[in-house]
């Protein structure tokens, strides 16, 4: 290629048009000119199945808006029906929060994991304000906000609604942020050279390396926190918070109100309905992301090849997704050439030699800040709580932290190696996602009835038997981390070892557990978590008129958000914060750190 071809190629990618390039991608797609559209792009087949599908999501999204931003008054009574017919509704409304959640952690995820990995000082930030974050309950967090949020819409229930999917956001975002972070962390380092070689920016780097890099792992744990939003979707639509109740019509209320009324018609019902939601989202939009992650995988196995679900076929057939495609290509391209123009306008930075000086400073100013507001913080608790209750409740912390640490450790010796065995498999995977989601989706508070008729029947201890159930919803996280860690291992890695015929125990100890070790901290961490938050509802247990309680800090902090003892409340979540916080930088943090030096050193 001569000199001015060249330079007439660079110029067309700096100088790029939206309206020319969108022209342009559909002309080198079809190979026809813009006057042969109309024949070419006639609906096919396909269009039949995609048409209604697009239009019926826009319709469910205009009515679910309309349903959300209908004039209410703190206070109002909004009557939930236990008859199966209005499950449907119940239903889509449930769904419509759950997505808006699911969009709001996804854009969060990246930049937050972004902003963390890539600058130290950020991370000293960020990183413990994440582990406080994921500590804290779902109550904790609507005891806080519903009365901002219905301050911003007064008169509308609105602002209980976006309390809603505040707290669905809240059961999502810190899955997916942790394992963003964890995959930029642990990129390959020849990956990274390449990517110096190629001179790419910072910003390309980002979407064109990291982004992908961090897909196949973060697609699982999207679905994991979709089933994580199903599992406190009863805590999110039935609020009750300073002694005001508000149910919010869908899956989460209706299961509440059965329970309350012990109806169990009800509840199967709901289940019923849940499972066939799972199955929708399952075949429309998990398992078309699944077998599309899967090109991004570093050797993808030639099974994986093979699995090409029905919906995905008709994202790829429909012409009307083509023209979709092509128009968010058109825009894409635009914000990338604009950024990289703008980029290469600006000098070489010559490169930052560290300061230990700023950066020591940079600490003492963290720490004052953070001992400044453990002061005000005790100061607060101080004024209606005396000594003697703050050191009870950091023994009932003591409790709550032990059966967490022996719950992750039965999980993990359970769901490590059935994820093994799926992640090598993935027509196995390909079966076992939906059942997996719909288990990890199912919430715990449907097993209270058996729980509390057993340990009354048996004479059993809750102190022991009420534990199980903050492992039902969280140890789903090890297993969906696991599976994509096993997914994830190279197909070279696995022929050497069956060419040297490593087998059984040193098998694991030097494949298959230092590849998915990334991963499975990943799910430690969220699945830790999550068990906190589950003590809330799973050291209190009631059905009907019955109410088991276990010793534990998610008794008291559930006791204290019934009552509106705010100062009760902070203790609480104050002191869970501080067990999940020591527990992360002690642990799980060192094991972050270890699986990032290996995977460089490898």
């Amino acid at each position: 290629m001569n000199g001015n071809a060249v330079r007439v190629d660079l110029a067309a990618k700096i100088d790029f048009d939206p309206v020319s390039g969108l022209l342009g991608v559909m002309e080198q797609r079809w190979g026809l000119p813009l006057i042969a559209w109309p024949s070419r792009l006639r609906p096919n087949y396909w269009d039949l199945v995609a048409l209604p599908l697009v239009l019926g999501l826009i319709a469910l999204v205009a009515w679910g808006g309309m349903a959300m931003g209908v004039r209410y008054q703190v206070g109002e009574v909004l009557p939930i029906s236990l008859d199966p017919w209005r499950l449907p509704e119940y239903a889509l409304r449930t769904v419509l929060r759950m997505g808006a959640a699911l969009v709001a952690s996804l854009v969060f995820s990246l930049a937050y994991a972004a902003l963390a990995a890539k600058s130290r000082r950020a991370e000293k930030i960020l990183i413990p304000v994440l582990d406080i974050l994921q500590s804290v309950p779902i109550l904790g967090f609507l005891s806080i906000t519903v009365t901002g949020f219905i301050a911003l819409f007064p008169g509308r229930l609105l602002g209980v609604e976006c309390a809603a999917i505040f707290a669905i956001f809240t059961s999502q975002a810190w899955n997916m942020t942790f394992s963003v972070y964890q995959s930029l962390r642990t990129v390959p380092i020849e990956l990274i050279e390449a990517a110096r070689m190629y001179h790419l920016s910072s910003w390309r780097r980002f979407w064109r390396l990291e982004v992908p890099h961090a897909i196949p792992a973060l697609v699982w744990n999207m679905m994991m926190s979709v089933s994580g939003g199903w599992f406190f979707v009863v805590a999110s639509e039935a609020i009750t918070v300073s002694g005001q109740s508000i149910l919010l019509p869908g899956v989460g209320s209706f299961i509440a109100t059965a329970i309350a009324q012990r109806d169990l018609a009800a509840i199967g019902d709901a289940v019923l309905v849940m499972f066939v939601v799972i199955l929708l989202y399952d075949q429309l939009l998990f398992r078309p992301l699944i077998a599309w992650s899967r090109k991004f995988l570093g050797e993808p196995s030639a099974d994986a090849d093979n699995l090409r679900p029905w919906f995905l076929i008709v994202l790829q057939r429909a012409q009307l997704f083509d023209l979709v495609q092509a128009g968010v290509l058109a825009i894409n391209r635009l914000i990338d050439n604009t950024i990289a123009a703008l980029a290469s306008r600006r000098e070489p930075v010559a490169e930052r030699r560290p300061w230990p000086a700023f950066d020591r400073a940079f600490d003492i100013i963290l720490l004052a800040l953070a001992a400044g507001a453990s002061a005000w913080l005790v100061a607060f608790i101080r004024e209606s709580i005396g000594l003697a209750e703050i050191g009870w409740v950091f023994l009932l912390g003591l409790a709550t932290a032990v059966r967490v640490l022996v719950l992750i450790g039965v999980a993990s010796v359970i769901w490590v190696p059935i994820g093994v065995w799926i992640g090598l498999r993935p027509h196995v995977a390909d079966l076992a996602q939906p059942i997996v989601q719909f288990l990890a989706a199912f919430p715990a508070n449907l097993f209270f009835p058996a729980a509390v008729v057993l340990i009354l029947r048996f004479r059993l201890d809750p102190e022991i038997w009420l534990s199980p159930l903050m492992i039902l919803g969280t140890q789903w996280y090890i297993l969906f981390n696991v599976i994509a860690g096993a997914t994830a291992l190279p197909t070279e890695l696995r022929l050497a070892a069956q060419n040297l015929a490593v087998r059984r125990l040193l098998w694991w100890r030097r494949v298959i557990l230092p590849a998915i070790f990334p991963a499975y901290v990943t799910g430690a961490v969220t699945a830790a978590g999550g068990s906190w938050n589950a003590s809330i509802v799973a050291e209190v247990v009631q059905w009907g008129d019955t109410t088991l309680t276990a010793t534990g800090i998610g008794a008291y902090i559930a006791r204290t958000t019934a009552e509106g003892d705010s100062a009760r409340i902070a203790l609480g979540i104050g002191v869970l914060c501080l067990y999940v916080l020591g527990f992360n930088r002690l642990l799980w943090r060192r094991l972050y750190n270890l699986a990032a030096e290996r995977l460089r050193l490898d």
